[in-house]
């Protein structure tokens, strides 16, 4: 108990001395040494974001281990940003376009001027994006302000305009900005105009206290009030200070506690078109009226704002927003299209979740596959599941070959493909419903039936109904059978992954050989034998590959093993994926008729219960529970193995 204390209080003291050691007080003149020190410390409000999301790292898409990206974006140079990374998985190319957003602005260009608008549909992670921009200048260093100022503004404000020339010249930094009319008066009746002696403080930003962030929900057009952006008269002071005495200002709307950091604008065309002029003008002229009659003021502010495409559809297509369209600066957030990356997102979500419950394997798959065959859009080029496979970086075989669709090519030919579809919201309530009726877990036997479920209850057009229920009980359904037997196999077959390692290398003994028309050397006896075209056609017909085809496939196999090779890349039975596809299809019909026995068999013999037992363990090792091992067994029965 007391090491425990001793641990919480070393923790609180050691968060409390860091605080400390970044809290400074001074005067302008302490503060302008240290701005001669170092300039940064007067990063606008872009520039401060743009270093905040660079100063983690970046990387290349391309340098990561895993081929399927290699493949996606070879000819692309998307860079990937530690800053986002964890939390957010298949929009590189939006979160790099709001890298390039904020980069530009940093450089004051006209981006600077205009706002960050991120367009999607319901559940595609524009809130969520918003909310990483914010809880990020929470974590940077403190800022330094003016103290007592309600918009914690630039110390630099305060040397007079006359004087700023020179003082640019010493400092080395750009002085852009005027006092807020509170400041303003603090220095003329507090300071006797020495602004040098004005009292300097640190800064940190925070939503909560409004700190340097600032939020703007929608309004009710009916009771619109401009002080929720500039602030207000406090009319309680009317009596003691006259209408334009700075006294009475109450600087407390979003673009003030916004100063210096951001303001976050929530489903932005909610709001009628008169009072999105105050959020223009402050990014395009770089201030706000302030209440009453006290003139203009400065705001240094990155604004974001966001909404769903049927409000900004509507908001464009009124010519009378043309001026507020051209400074708008549009950045799409799709739903993830990349299978791999939607099932990290449903990861991420269960991990910072209290959902404890076991999660058999493929499940999230299944549920992934569903929502992002919902967001595809139909070609003629490929099925809605091959373009999946292709989205996913994947090598998809056909008769043998693999397939040769241009992705780039696939893309282009469509308009809207991930901004509709199923959200990651629905496919999680899908889980909770699954675990609800099961109670124990959830596998992709439930989730699929709870989806089903759910899609039927929809309130959806029709057409669309139907294209939902066909994946859910045709493709879905069809996909995971094909992926529960070779689980099943996989279990049965003892060492798996070396017989099938062994099956491919002599293929490759063999394959060479009749290619290069020489003779097999045996890797026990020695002895030197012709090639075995029964073994290779064995193996080639499990995908379609006879007749004339198979001599260009094994020619096709040596070349493609040869070459890897030479790039001194490893070579498994999983390098060429028509010949991995092939392998497994071999062991999966070396053991179908034993499995189908064994799986339904309602008595079984001592060597049967033997298998039995080996497989459910093995099955077990592989991160089933003993609940879904029933679920998923019962289930193959049924449905792959009816007599």
């Amino acid at each position: 108990m007391d090491i425990e204390r001793s641990t919480f209080e070393k923790l609180i003291r050691e968060d409390r001395a860091n605080r400390e050691s970044k809290a400074w007080r001074g005067t302008l003149l302490d503060y302008l040494e240290k701005v001669k020190e170092n300039p940064g410390l007067t990063k606008l409000a872009h520039a401060r974001m743009y270093a905040m999301m660079t100063a983690s790292g970046m990387s290349s898409i391309t340098d990561s281990d895993d081929p399927r990206s290699k493949r996606l974006y070879k000819d692309e140079p998307i860079k990937v940003y530690n800053f986002f990374k964890d939390e957010f998985f298949g929009i590189e190319r939006t979160v790099s376009q709001i890298v390039r957003y904020f980069h530009s602005a940093s450089l004051k260009g006209e981006e600077s001027r205009q706002v960050l608008y991120l367009l999607g549909p319901v559940g595609s992670g524009k809130s969520s994006l918003v909310e990483k921009l914010q809880r990020g200048l929470e974590s940077v260093d403190p800022i330094y302000a003016i103290e007592g100022c309600p918009m914690f503004e630039e110390p630099l404000h305060l040397i007079p305009r006359h004087l700023r020339k020179e003082f640019e010249k010493m400092l080395g930094v750009h002085i852009e900005g005027d006092l807020c009319p509170t400041c303003r008066f603090r220095l003329k009746e507090d300071f006797g105009t020495r602004y040098e002696d004005f009292p300097i403080a640190t800064v940190s930003f925070s939503k909560r206290n409004r700190k340097g962030i600032g939020v703007v929900p929608p309004v009710d057009p009916n009771n619109q009030d401009t002080s929720v952006l500039i602030g207000s008269e406090d009319i309680s002071k009317l009596d003691m200070y006259s209408e334009g005495d700075p006294r009475v200002l109450e600087l407390n709307g979003a673009f003030n506690v916004g100063n210096r950091g951001m303001v976050e604008f929530i489903e932005v065309f909610k709001n009628e078109t008169e009072y999105l002029h105050a959020m223009i003008t402050a990014t395009q002229e770089k201030f706000v009226p302030a209440p009453g009659r006290h003139g203009t003021i400065y705001v240094d502010s990155v604004i974001v704002a966001h909404s769903n495409e049927a409000e900004w559809q509507k908001f464009k297509a009124d010519h009378t927003n043309e001026a507020i369209l051209d400074r708008i600066v549009v950045v799409k957030v799709p739903y993830n299209l990349r299978l791999s990356e939607e099932v990290k997102i449903y990861q991420k979500i269960l991990r910072n979740s209290d959902f404890h419950a076991h999660v058999a394997p493929h499940t999230l798959e299944m549920a992934s596959m569903v929502a992002i065959l919902s967001r595809l859009e139909p070609t003629a080029k490929c099925d809605p599941l091959t373009k999946l496979r292709l989205y996913n970086g994947e090598e998809v075989v056909e008769k043998g070959r693999t397939k040769k669709i241009n992705i780039q090519e696939l893309r282009e030919d469509t308009k809207r493909e991930g901004l509709s579809g199923i959200s990651t919201r629905f496919i999680m309530k899908a889980l909770d419903n699954a675990l609800s009726e099961s109670g124990r877990c959830i596998n992709p036997i439930n989730v699929r039936e709870a989806l089903i479920s759910m899609v039927k209850d929809q309130d959806i057009a029709d057409d669309m109904r139907k294209q939902y229920l066909e994946f859910l009980q045709d493709t879905i359904h069809k996909e995971y059978l094909e992926l529960l037997e070779k689980e099943i196999t996989k279990a049965f077959v003892y060492s798996y992954q070396e017989q099938a390692e062994a099956l491919f290398q002599n293929y490759l003994d063999h394959a060479e050989a009749y290619v290069n028309k020489t003779k097999v050397k045996d890797r026990n006896t020695r002895e030197e034998l012709h090639p075995d075209e029964g073994f290779l056609k064995s193996v080639e017909e499990q995908i379609a590959i006879i007749g004339s085809a198979a001599d260009g496939f094994r020619q096709e196999v040596i070349a493609y093993l040869w070459a890897a090779a030479r790039r001194k890349e490893t070579v498994s039975y999983q390098s060429y994926e028509p010949l991995k596809e092939a392998i497994e299809k071999k062991l999966m019909s070396s053991v179908r008729d034993i499995s189908r026995v064994i799986t339904k068999a309602r008595t079984r013999d001592e060597e049967q219960v033997s298998k039995y037992d080996s497989m459910v363990k093995n099955l077990l090792a592989n991160g089933y529970c003993e609940y879904c091992v029933d679920v998923v067994l019962k289930y193959a029965a049924n449905n792959l193995w009816k007599d």
